[in-house]
Protein backbone atom coordinates (compact mmCIF):
# COMPACT_ATOMS: atom_id res chain seq x y z
CA UNK A 1 0.00 0.00 0.00
CA UNK A 2 1.40 3.38 -1.02
CA UNK A 3 1.84 5.81 1.85
CA UNK A 4 3.24 9.31 1.95
CA UNK A 5 6.69 9.54 3.47
CA UNK A 6 5.51 11.26 6.67
CA UNK A 7 3.00 8.52 7.46
CA UNK A 8 5.51 5.77 6.66
CA UNK A 9 8.03 7.43 8.94
CA UNK A 10 5.48 7.39 11.76
CA UNK A 11 4.80 3.67 11.15
CA UNK A 12 8.53 2.93 11.25
CA UNK A 13 8.94 4.81 14.53
CA UNK A 14 5.92 3.02 15.95
CA UNK A 15 7.56 -0.35 15.22
CA UNK A 16 10.73 0.79 16.92
CA UNK A 17 8.84 2.03 19.98
CA UNK A 18 7.13 -1.33 20.33
CA UNK A 19 10.37 -3.28 20.08
CA UNK A 20 12.36 -1.08 22.44
CA UNK A 21 9.85 -0.07 25.11
CA UNK A 22 6.80 -2.35 25.11
CA UNK A 23 8.05 -5.72 23.86
CA UNK A 24 10.59 -6.18 26.72
CA UNK A 25 7.79 -5.72 29.28
CA UNK A 26 5.61 -8.22 27.41
CA UNK A 27 8.40 -10.78 27.25
CA UNK A 28 9.25 -10.45 30.94
CA UNK A 29 5.69 -10.78 32.20
CA UNK A 30 4.34 -13.51 29.88
CA UNK A 31 2.00 -11.25 27.91
CA UNK A 32 2.34 -13.56 24.92
CA UNK A 33 1.00 -16.53 26.88
CA UNK A 34 -1.57 -14.77 29.05
CA UNK A 35 -3.04 -12.11 26.77
CA UNK A 36 -1.99 -11.74 23.13
CA UNK A 37 0.82 -12.89 20.81
CA UNK A 38 3.76 -10.59 20.21
CA UNK A 39 3.27 -8.18 17.30
CA UNK A 40 5.18 -8.60 14.05
CA UNK A 41 6.45 -6.01 11.58
CA UNK A 42 3.79 -7.17 9.10
CA UNK A 43 1.04 -6.14 11.51
CA UNK A 44 2.34 -2.58 11.56
CA UNK A 45 2.73 -2.49 7.78
CA UNK A 46 -0.59 -4.20 7.00
CA UNK A 47 -3.36 -2.55 5.03
CA UNK A 48 -6.53 -1.71 6.97
CA UNK A 49 -8.67 -4.80 7.49
CA UNK A 50 -12.46 -5.08 7.63
CA UNK A 51 -13.96 -8.06 9.47
CA UNK A 52 -17.47 -9.20 8.51
CA UNK A 53 -19.42 -11.21 11.11
CA UNK A 54 -23.00 -12.43 11.04
CA UNK A 55 -25.28 -15.41 11.16
CA UNK A 56 -25.46 -17.53 8.04
CA UNK A 57 -27.41 -16.14 5.08
CA UNK A 58 -27.10 -12.50 6.16
CA UNK A 59 -25.23 -11.63 2.96
CA UNK A 60 -21.59 -11.34 4.13
CA UNK A 61 -20.05 -12.92 1.04
CA UNK A 62 -22.52 -11.15 -1.25
CA UNK A 63 -21.59 -7.85 0.42
CA UNK A 64 -17.91 -8.45 -0.42
CA UNK A 65 -18.80 -9.36 -4.00
CA UNK A 66 -20.89 -6.18 -4.26
CA UNK A 67 -18.07 -4.04 -2.89
CA UNK A 68 -15.48 -5.54 -5.25
CA UNK A 69 -17.79 -5.49 -8.25
CA UNK A 70 -16.70 -9.00 -9.20
CA UNK A 71 -16.50 -12.60 -8.04
CA UNK A 72 -13.49 -13.66 -6.00
CA UNK A 73 -11.79 -17.06 -5.71
CA UNK A 74 -13.36 -19.31 -3.10
CA UNK A 75 -16.64 -17.43 -2.76
CA UNK A 76 -19.64 -19.55 -1.81
CA UNK A 77 -23.09 -17.95 -1.81
CA UNK A 78 -26.35 -19.62 -0.85
CA UNK A 79 -29.26 -19.59 1.64
CA UNK A 80 -27.66 -22.36 3.70
CA UNK A 81 -24.35 -22.10 5.68
CA UNK A 82 -22.08 -22.07 2.61
CA UNK A 83 -18.98 -20.25 3.91
CA UNK A 84 -17.35 -22.72 6.30
CA UNK A 85 -14.01 -20.95 6.67
CA UNK A 86 -12.36 -17.60 7.29
CA UNK A 87 -11.31 -16.03 3.99
CA UNK A 88 -8.88 -13.10 3.76
CA UNK A 89 -9.68 -11.34 0.46
CA UNK A 90 -6.35 -9.81 -0.59
CA UNK A 91 -4.88 -7.90 -3.50
CA UNK A 92 -2.74 -10.00 -5.85
CA UNK A 93 -1.41 -9.99 -9.40
CA UNK A 94 -3.62 -12.91 -10.42
CA UNK A 95 -6.60 -14.84 -9.08
CA UNK A 96 -5.80 -17.81 -6.84
CA UNK A 97 -6.38 -19.30 -3.40
CA UNK A 98 -3.64 -19.45 -0.76
CA UNK A 99 -3.89 -22.12 1.99
CA UNK A 100 -3.98 -20.95 5.62
CA UNK A 101 -0.66 -22.56 6.53
CA UNK A 102 1.08 -20.61 3.76
CA UNK A 103 -0.59 -17.35 4.82
CA UNK A 104 0.66 -17.75 8.39
CA UNK A 105 4.31 -18.14 7.43
CA UNK A 106 4.34 -15.31 4.88
CA UNK A 107 6.53 -12.50 6.27
CA UNK A 108 4.54 -9.87 4.35
CA UNK A 109 1.16 -10.77 5.83
CA UNK A 110 -0.06 -10.12 9.40
CA UNK A 111 -1.35 -13.63 10.14
CA UNK A 112 1.54 -15.35 11.93
CA UNK A 113 -0.31 -15.11 15.25
CA UNK A 114 -3.02 -17.45 13.95
CA UNK A 115 -0.62 -20.38 14.31
CA UNK A 116 -1.67 -20.62 17.96
CA UNK A 117 -5.08 -22.00 16.89
CA UNK A 118 -3.51 -25.09 15.34
CA UNK A 119 -3.89 -27.06 12.16
CA UNK A 120 -7.65 -27.59 12.64
CA UNK A 121 -8.14 -23.85 12.20
CA UNK A 122 -5.49 -23.29 9.53
CA UNK A 123 -7.23 -25.89 7.38
CA UNK A 124 -10.32 -23.66 7.60
CA UNK A 125 -8.46 -20.45 6.75
CA UNK A 126 -7.45 -19.33 3.28
CA UNK A 127 -6.50 -16.26 1.29
CA UNK A 128 -8.35 -15.21 -1.84
CA UNK A 129 -6.09 -13.08 -4.02
CA UNK A 130 -7.22 -11.11 -7.05
CA UNK A 131 -6.28 -7.88 -8.87
CA UNK A 132 -8.91 -5.39 -7.69
CA UNK A 133 -8.66 -1.63 -7.11
CA UNK A 134 -10.58 -1.82 -3.82
CA UNK A 135 -8.11 -4.35 -2.42
CA UNK A 136 -5.17 -2.06 -3.12
CA UNK A 137 -6.27 -0.11 -0.05
CA UNK A 138 -8.04 -2.54 2.28
CA UNK A 139 -8.27 -6.26 3.06
CA UNK A 140 -11.65 -7.91 3.68
CA UNK A 141 -12.09 -10.83 6.10
CA UNK A 142 -15.10 -13.06 5.42
CA UNK A 143 -16.13 -15.31 8.31
CA UNK A 144 -18.25 -18.45 8.55
CA UNK A 145 -21.92 -17.95 9.36
CA UNK A 146 -22.64 -18.24 13.08
CA UNK A 147 -24.22 -21.58 13.92
CA UNK A 148 -26.37 -22.71 16.83
CA UNK A 149 -25.50 -24.59 19.99
CA UNK A 150 -22.62 -27.05 20.04
CA UNK A 151 -22.14 -26.78 16.31
CA UNK A 152 -20.44 -23.46 17.04
CA UNK A 153 -17.52 -25.16 18.77
CA UNK A 154 -17.66 -28.93 18.33
CA UNK A 155 -18.34 -29.11 14.58
CA UNK A 156 -15.74 -26.48 13.67
CA UNK A 157 -12.83 -28.16 15.47
CA UNK A 158 -11.39 -24.85 16.73
CA UNK A 159 -12.39 -22.03 19.09
CA UNK A 160 -14.48 -19.82 16.82
CA UNK A 161 -15.00 -17.14 19.48
CA UNK A 162 -11.28 -16.69 20.12
CA UNK A 163 -10.49 -16.54 16.41
CA UNK A 164 -13.07 -13.76 16.00
CA UNK A 165 -11.52 -12.01 18.98
CA UNK A 166 -8.04 -12.29 17.43
CA UNK A 167 -9.20 -10.73 14.16
CA UNK A 168 -11.18 -8.04 16.02
CA UNK A 169 -8.04 -6.89 17.83
CA UNK A 170 -6.22 -6.39 14.51
CA UNK A 171 -8.99 -5.11 12.26
CA UNK A 172 -9.73 -1.44 11.64
CA UNK A 173 -13.47 -1.94 11.18
CA UNK A 174 -15.92 -4.66 12.29
CA UNK A 175 -19.17 -4.98 10.34
CA UNK A 176 -21.97 -6.97 12.00
CA UNK A 177 -24.43 -8.01 9.31
CA UNK A 178 -28.13 -8.62 9.99
CA UNK A 179 -30.89 -9.81 7.68
CA UNK A 180 -33.78 -7.32 7.85
CA UNK A 181 -36.14 -9.97 6.51
CA UNK A 182 -35.50 -12.40 9.39
CA UNK A 183 -33.85 -10.44 12.18
CA UNK A 184 -32.72 -12.75 14.95
CA UNK A 185 -30.10 -12.10 17.59
CA UNK A 186 -29.36 -15.69 18.61
CA UNK A 187 -27.60 -16.67 21.83
CA UNK A 188 -24.51 -17.69 19.84
CA UNK A 189 -24.39 -14.34 18.03
CA UNK A 190 -24.71 -12.56 21.39
CA UNK A 191 -21.73 -14.54 22.70
CA UNK A 192 -19.63 -13.50 19.71
CA UNK A 193 -20.59 -9.83 20.09
CA UNK A 194 -19.74 -9.93 23.79
CA UNK A 195 -16.25 -11.14 22.85
CA UNK A 196 -15.86 -7.92 20.87
CA UNK A 197 -16.14 -5.74 23.97
CA UNK A 198 -13.29 -3.30 24.14
CA UNK A 199 -13.55 -2.71 20.39
CA UNK A 200 -16.85 -0.82 20.34
CA UNK A 201 -15.21 2.07 18.50
CA UNK A 202 -14.66 -0.23 15.51
CA UNK A 203 -18.10 -1.87 15.41
CA UNK A 204 -20.76 -0.89 12.85
CA UNK A 205 -23.99 -2.70 12.01
CA UNK A 206 -25.33 -3.36 8.53
CA UNK A 207 -29.07 -4.02 8.26
CA UNK A 208 -28.91 -5.88 4.96
CA UNK A 209 -31.69 -6.98 2.57
CA UNK A 210 -33.75 -4.02 3.76
CA UNK A 211 -35.48 -3.60 0.39
CA UNK A 212 -37.45 -6.80 1.02
CA UNK A 213 -39.74 -5.17 3.60
CA UNK A 214 -41.88 -2.05 3.48
CA UNK A 215 -41.28 1.20 5.38
CA UNK A 216 -43.41 0.31 8.41
CA UNK A 217 -41.83 -3.10 8.96
CA UNK A 218 -38.34 -1.68 8.38
CA UNK A 219 -38.99 0.92 11.08
CA UNK A 220 -39.92 -1.82 13.54
CA UNK A 221 -36.97 -4.03 12.56
CA UNK A 222 -34.59 -1.10 13.01
CA UNK A 223 -35.99 -0.42 16.48
CA UNK A 224 -35.71 -4.09 17.45
CA UNK A 225 -32.09 -4.19 16.27
CA UNK A 226 -31.14 -1.08 18.25
CA UNK A 227 -32.83 -2.43 21.37
CA UNK A 228 -31.19 -5.85 21.01
CA UNK A 229 -27.69 -4.45 20.45
CA UNK A 230 -28.08 -2.11 23.41
CA UNK A 231 -28.90 -5.09 25.63
CA UNK A 232 -25.88 -7.08 24.42
CA UNK A 233 -23.24 -4.33 24.57
CA UNK A 234 -24.76 -2.73 27.70
CA UNK A 235 -23.76 0.73 26.59
CA UNK A 236 -25.74 3.98 26.31
CA UNK A 237 -23.91 4.89 23.11
CA UNK A 238 -25.84 4.05 19.97
CA UNK A 239 -24.05 2.01 17.30
CA UNK A 240 -24.06 3.28 13.73
CA UNK A 241 -26.42 1.15 11.63
CA UNK A 242 -26.25 1.25 7.83
CA UNK A 243 -29.52 0.32 6.16
CA UNK A 244 -29.67 -1.03 2.62
CA UNK A 245 -29.47 -3.95 0.24
CA UNK A 246 -25.91 -4.64 -0.80
CA UNK A 247 -26.23 -6.72 -3.95
CA UNK A 248 -26.67 -6.18 -7.70
CA UNK A 249 -30.41 -6.79 -7.99
CA UNK A 250 -32.98 -3.97 -8.36
CA UNK A 251 -34.70 -2.83 -5.18
CA UNK A 252 -37.96 -4.55 -4.31
CA UNK A 253 -39.42 -1.45 -2.59
CA UNK A 254 -38.36 1.65 -4.53
CA UNK A 255 -39.95 4.05 -2.02
CA UNK A 256 -36.88 3.75 0.22
CA UNK A 257 -34.27 4.13 -2.54
CA UNK A 258 -33.19 7.61 -1.38
CA UNK A 259 -32.59 6.40 2.17
CA UNK A 260 -30.64 3.36 0.93
CA UNK A 261 -28.52 5.53 -1.36
CA UNK A 262 -27.56 7.90 1.45
CA UNK A 263 -26.82 5.06 3.84
CA UNK A 264 -24.66 3.37 1.23
CA UNK A 265 -22.80 6.63 0.62
CA UNK A 266 -22.04 6.89 4.33
CA UNK A 267 -20.80 3.30 4.51
CA UNK A 268 -18.60 3.68 1.44
CA UNK A 269 -17.20 6.92 2.86
CA UNK A 270 -16.27 5.15 6.08
CA UNK A 271 -14.52 2.40 4.11
CA UNK A 272 -12.66 4.95 2.02
CA UNK A 273 -11.46 6.71 5.16
CA UNK A 274 -9.78 3.58 6.53
CA UNK A 275 -6.48 3.91 4.62
CA UNK A 276 -6.22 7.58 5.53
CA UNK A 277 -6.80 6.85 9.22
CA UNK A 278 -4.70 3.69 9.33
CA UNK A 279 -1.71 5.27 11.11
CA UNK A 280 -3.95 6.85 13.74
CA UNK A 281 -5.65 3.50 14.31
CA UNK A 282 -2.33 1.71 14.74
CA UNK A 283 -1.23 4.27 17.33
CA UNK A 284 -4.53 3.87 19.15
CA UNK A 285 -4.22 0.08 19.19
CA UNK A 286 -0.63 0.25 20.46
CA UNK A 287 -1.68 2.54 23.31
CA UNK A 288 -4.52 0.15 24.16
CA UNK A 289 -2.08 -2.78 24.11
CA UNK A 290 0.37 -0.90 26.33
CA UNK A 291 -2.32 -0.34 28.95
CA UNK A 292 -3.20 -4.05 28.91
CA UNK A 293 0.48 -5.00 29.19
CA UNK A 294 0.92 -2.68 32.16
CA UNK A 295 -2.04 -4.26 33.99
CA UNK A 296 -0.80 -7.76 33.15
CA UNK A 297 2.66 -6.93 34.53
CA UNK A 298 1.20 -5.66 37.81
CA UNK A 299 -0.98 -8.78 38.22
CA UNK A 300 1.88 -11.22 37.50
CA UNK A 301 4.23 -9.32 39.80
CA UNK A 302 1.66 -9.22 42.62
CA UNK A 303 1.06 -12.97 42.38
CA UNK A 304 4.81 -13.62 42.47
CA UNK A 305 5.25 -11.48 45.58
CA UNK A 306 2.55 -13.41 47.46
CA UNK A 307 4.35 -16.74 47.10
CA UNK A 308 6.27 -18.17 50.12
CA UNK A 309 10.02 -18.57 49.85
CA UNK A 310 10.36 -22.19 50.93
CA UNK A 311 7.37 -24.44 51.68
CA UNK A 312 3.64 -24.34 50.98
CA UNK A 313 3.94 -23.01 47.43
CA UNK A 314 1.35 -25.31 45.89
CA UNK A 315 -1.23 -24.52 48.58
CA UNK A 316 -0.62 -20.77 48.29
CA UNK A 317 -0.92 -20.84 44.50
CA UNK A 318 -4.20 -22.73 44.77
CA UNK A 319 -5.48 -20.11 47.20
CA UNK A 320 -4.45 -17.23 44.94
CA UNK A 321 -6.19 -18.81 41.97
CA UNK A 322 -9.34 -19.22 44.03
CA UNK A 323 -9.14 -15.61 45.25
CA UNK A 324 -8.21 -14.11 41.86
CA UNK A 325 -11.13 -11.62 41.93
CA UNK A 326 -9.75 -10.22 45.19
CA UNK A 327 -6.28 -10.07 43.62
CA UNK A 328 -7.69 -8.02 40.72
CA UNK A 329 -9.38 -5.60 43.14
CA UNK A 330 -6.20 -5.22 45.21
CA UNK A 331 -4.04 -4.49 42.18
CA UNK A 332 -6.64 -2.10 40.80
CA UNK A 333 -6.75 -0.05 43.99
CA UNK A 334 -3.06 -0.06 44.93
CA UNK A 335 -1.84 0.81 41.42
CA UNK A 336 -4.77 3.10 40.46
CA UNK A 337 -5.54 1.10 37.30
CA UNK A 338 -8.69 1.27 35.22
CA UNK A 339 -11.05 -1.73 35.56
CA UNK A 340 -11.61 -1.64 31.79
CA UNK A 341 -7.98 -2.62 31.21
CA UNK A 342 -8.18 -5.87 33.18
CA UNK A 343 -8.43 -9.20 31.31
CA UNK A 344 -11.41 -11.53 31.33
CA UNK A 345 -11.13 -13.24 34.71
CA UNK A 346 -12.13 -16.87 33.88
CA UNK A 347 -9.97 -16.91 30.76
CA UNK A 348 -7.00 -15.38 32.59
CA UNK A 349 -7.37 -17.89 35.43
CA UNK A 350 -7.34 -20.84 33.04
CA UNK A 351 -4.17 -19.60 31.33
CA UNK A 352 -2.20 -18.61 34.40
CA UNK A 353 -3.06 -21.79 36.33
CA UNK A 354 -0.47 -23.67 34.26
CA UNK A 355 2.37 -21.40 35.46
CA UNK A 356 4.53 -21.60 38.56
CA UNK A 357 3.77 -18.39 40.47
CA UNK A 358 7.00 -18.63 42.47
CA UNK A 359 8.97 -18.02 39.26
CA UNK A 360 7.12 -14.82 38.39
CA UNK A 361 9.42 -11.76 38.16
CA UNK A 362 8.99 -8.74 40.40
CA UNK A 363 7.99 -5.47 38.79
CA UNK A 364 10.24 -2.49 39.44
CA UNK A 365 10.50 1.11 38.30
CA UNK A 366 12.93 0.27 35.52
CA UNK A 367 10.34 -2.00 33.89
CA UNK A 368 7.79 0.83 33.70
CA UNK A 369 10.02 3.80 32.86
CA UNK A 370 10.21 2.98 29.16
CA UNK A 371 6.47 2.32 28.95
CA UNK A 372 5.56 5.59 30.66
CA UNK A 373 7.92 7.51 28.40
CA UNK A 374 6.35 5.91 25.36
CA UNK A 375 2.81 6.87 26.46
CA UNK A 376 3.54 10.39 27.68
CA UNK A 377 6.32 11.58 25.36
CA UNK A 378 6.83 9.39 22.29
CA UNK A 379 3.23 8.80 21.25
CA UNK A 380 2.20 12.50 21.49
CA UNK A 381 5.26 13.38 19.43
CA UNK A 382 4.25 10.84 16.76
CA UNK A 383 0.73 12.26 16.62
CA UNK A 384 2.20 15.69 15.87
CA UNK A 385 4.18 14.23 12.95
CA UNK A 386 1.12 12.83 11.19
CA UNK A 387 -0.15 14.81 8.19
CA UNK A 388 -2.82 17.31 9.21
CA UNK A 389 -5.33 15.92 6.72
CA UNK A 390 -5.62 12.82 8.89
CA UNK A 391 -7.54 14.98 11.36
CA UNK A 392 -9.21 17.37 8.92
CA UNK A 393 -12.11 15.99 6.90
CA UNK A 394 -11.97 19.03 4.61
CA UNK A 395 -8.67 17.66 3.26
CA UNK A 396 -10.08 14.28 2.17
CA UNK A 397 -8.43 12.62 -0.77
CA UNK A 398 -10.57 12.24 -3.87
CA UNK A 399 -12.67 9.12 -3.85
CA UNK A 400 -10.80 7.48 -6.69
CA UNK A 401 -7.47 7.81 -4.83
CA UNK A 402 -8.71 5.67 -1.95
CA UNK A 403 -11.35 3.03 -2.61
CA UNK A 404 -12.42 3.60 -6.20
CA UNK A 405 -15.93 2.26 -6.73
CA UNK A 406 -18.36 -0.47 -6.03
CA UNK A 407 -19.65 -2.76 -8.76
CA UNK A 408 -20.01 -1.03 -12.08
CA UNK A 409 -23.07 -3.11 -12.89
CA UNK A 410 -25.02 -2.21 -9.75
CA UNK A 411 -28.38 -0.55 -10.55
CA UNK A 412 -28.34 1.39 -7.29
CA UNK A 413 -24.62 2.09 -6.77
CA UNK A 414 -24.05 5.75 -5.78
CA UNK A 415 -20.33 5.61 -6.61
CA UNK A 416 -21.13 4.58 -10.18
CA UNK A 417 -23.51 7.52 -10.50
CA UNK A 418 -20.86 9.87 -9.13
CA UNK A 419 -18.34 8.68 -11.72
CA UNK A 420 -20.77 9.47 -14.53
CA UNK A 421 -21.28 13.10 -13.48
CA UNK A 422 -19.07 16.07 -14.45
CA UNK A 423 -16.00 16.83 -12.36
CA UNK A 424 -17.64 19.83 -10.68
CA UNK A 425 -19.82 18.16 -8.09
CA UNK A 426 -22.64 19.89 -6.18
CA UNK A 427 -22.40 20.00 -2.39
CA UNK A 428 -22.90 16.61 -0.75
CA UNK A 429 -26.42 16.05 0.66
CA UNK A 430 -26.87 16.04 4.44
CA UNK A 431 -25.93 12.79 6.15
CA UNK A 432 -28.78 10.32 6.07
CA UNK A 433 -30.98 10.50 9.11
CA UNK A 434 -32.87 7.42 10.24
CA UNK A 435 -36.02 9.30 11.22
CA UNK A 436 -36.64 11.32 8.06
CA UNK A 437 -39.49 10.21 5.82
CA UNK A 438 -40.36 13.36 3.83
CA UNK A 439 -38.44 16.37 2.63
CA UNK A 440 -40.83 18.72 4.39
CA UNK A 441 -43.61 18.64 6.95
CA UNK A 442 -46.96 18.95 5.15
CA UNK A 443 -48.80 19.35 8.45
CA UNK A 444 -47.04 22.55 9.53
CA UNK A 445 -49.54 25.37 10.03
CA UNK A 446 -49.00 29.10 9.70
CA UNK A 447 -51.58 30.42 12.16
CA UNK A 448 -50.62 33.41 14.35
CA UNK A 449 -47.87 32.47 16.80
CA UNK A 450 -48.33 32.21 20.55
CA UNK A 451 -45.69 32.21 23.33
CA UNK A 452 -43.43 29.22 22.83
CA UNK A 453 -44.06 26.67 25.64
CA UNK A 454 -40.65 25.05 25.06
CA UNK A 455 -38.90 28.13 26.48
CA UNK A 456 -39.56 26.92 30.02
CA UNK A 457 -36.92 24.18 29.58
CA UNK A 458 -34.94 25.64 26.68
CA UNK A 459 -31.75 26.11 28.73
CA UNK A 460 -31.81 22.44 29.80
CA UNK A 461 -32.36 21.27 26.23
CA UNK A 462 -29.61 23.59 24.94
CA UNK A 463 -27.12 21.88 27.27
CA UNK A 464 -28.14 18.48 25.85
CA UNK A 465 -27.85 19.88 22.32
CA UNK A 466 -24.26 21.03 22.94
CA UNK A 467 -23.26 17.58 24.27
CA UNK A 468 -23.94 16.03 20.84
CA UNK A 469 -21.37 18.20 19.01
CA UNK A 470 -23.50 20.22 16.57
CA UNK A 471 -21.87 21.20 13.30
CA UNK A 472 -22.66 24.72 12.05
CA UNK A 473 -25.32 24.94 14.73
CA UNK A 474 -27.18 21.79 13.64
CA UNK A 475 -27.36 18.05 14.37
CA UNK A 476 -27.92 15.55 11.58
CA UNK A 477 -30.09 12.51 12.17
CA UNK A 478 -27.19 10.31 13.21
CA UNK A 479 -25.96 12.81 15.82
CA UNK A 480 -29.44 13.46 17.24
CA UNK A 481 -30.38 9.78 17.26
CA UNK A 482 -28.61 9.08 20.55
CA UNK A 483 -30.64 11.67 22.47
CA UNK A 484 -33.91 10.55 20.91
CA UNK A 485 -33.36 6.83 21.42
CA UNK A 486 -32.30 7.52 25.03
CA UNK A 487 -35.88 8.63 25.75
CA UNK A 488 -36.85 4.94 25.31
CA UNK A 489 -39.88 5.81 23.20
CA UNK A 490 -40.95 3.27 20.59
CA UNK A 491 -39.90 3.85 17.00
CA UNK A 492 -43.39 4.93 15.87
CA UNK A 493 -43.32 7.84 18.30
CA UNK A 494 -39.70 8.69 17.45
CA UNK A 495 -40.53 8.92 13.76
CA UNK A 496 -43.49 11.16 14.58
CA UNK A 497 -41.34 13.35 16.86
CA UNK A 498 -38.78 13.81 14.10
CA UNK A 499 -41.47 14.66 11.55
CA UNK A 500 -42.89 17.37 13.78
CA UNK A 501 -39.53 18.73 14.98
CA UNK A 502 -37.74 18.96 11.63
CA UNK A 503 -40.04 21.82 10.76
CA UNK A 504 -38.03 23.20 7.87
CA UNK A 505 -37.56 19.74 6.33
CA UNK A 506 -33.78 20.01 5.90
CA UNK A 507 -33.08 16.65 7.55
CA UNK A 508 -31.29 18.33 10.49
CA UNK A 509 -32.18 19.91 13.84
CA UNK A 510 -31.04 23.32 15.03
CA UNK A 511 -31.14 24.22 18.73
CA UNK A 512 -34.84 25.19 18.66
CA UNK A 513 -35.90 22.12 16.67
CA UNK A 514 -33.89 19.89 19.02
CA UNK A 515 -35.53 21.51 22.06
CA UNK A 516 -38.91 20.95 20.41
CA UNK A 517 -38.06 17.26 19.86
CA UNK A 518 -37.18 16.82 23.55
CA UNK A 519 -40.36 18.68 24.54
CA UNK A 520 -42.48 16.36 22.39
CA UNK A 521 -40.73 13.29 23.84
CA UNK A 522 -41.63 14.54 27.33
CA UNK A 523 -45.24 14.88 26.24
CA UNK A 524 -45.36 11.21 25.22
CA UNK A 525 -43.61 10.10 28.41
CA UNK A 526 -46.25 11.99 30.42
CA UNK A 527 -49.04 10.08 28.69
CA UNK A 528 -50.06 12.76 26.18
CA UNK A 529 -50.63 12.04 22.51
CA UNK A 530 -48.58 13.72 19.82
CA UNK A 531 -50.53 16.10 17.58
CA UNK A 532 -51.04 15.00 14.00
CA UNK A 533 -50.00 18.51 12.91
CA UNK A 534 -47.64 20.91 14.61
CA UNK A 535 -49.72 23.58 16.41
CA UNK A 536 -48.82 27.18 15.65
CA UNK A 537 -47.66 27.84 19.19
CA UNK A 538 -45.05 25.04 18.92
CA UNK A 539 -43.45 26.27 15.69
CA UNK A 540 -39.82 27.28 16.49
CA UNK A 541 -39.66 31.07 16.89
CA UNK A 542 -36.89 31.52 14.31
CA UNK A 543 -39.08 29.87 11.67
CA UNK A 544 -42.38 31.59 12.40
CA UNK A 545 -41.79 34.38 9.95
CA UNK A 546 -41.34 31.85 7.12
CA UNK A 547 -44.02 29.38 8.26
Amino acid sequence: MDRDSATQQVIDQLKQLYKSKLLPLEQTFLFNRLCSPFMTDAEFEAKPQVLLIGQYSTGKTTFIRYLLGSDFPGQRIGPEPTTDRFIAVLHGEDEHLVPGNALCVSPDLPYRGLERFGTSFLNKFEGSQLPNKVLENITLIDSPGILAGKKQSDDRGYDFMKVCQWFAERCDLILLLFDAHKLDLSDEFRDVIEKLKGHEDKIRCVLNKADQIDRQRLMRVYGALMWGMGKVLKTPEVLRVYIGSFWEQPLMYEALSTLFEREENDLMRDLRDLPRNSAVRKINELVKRARLAKVNAHIVSHLGRQMPTFTGKAKKQEQLLRDLPAVFRTVMKTEALSPGDFPDLPEFRSKIAESDFSRFPKLNKKHLDGLEEMLTVDIPRLMEQLPRQLFDRSQELPIEERIPSGPAHSPHDPVRRAEQTPAAQPPAPPKANPFAKRASNPFAKSSPPAPWPVNERKAEFDAMFAQHDPVDGKLDGEAAKGALVATQLDMDNLFAVWELSDHDGDGMLDDEEFALAMYLCDMVQNGEELPSALPAELIPPKQRQVA
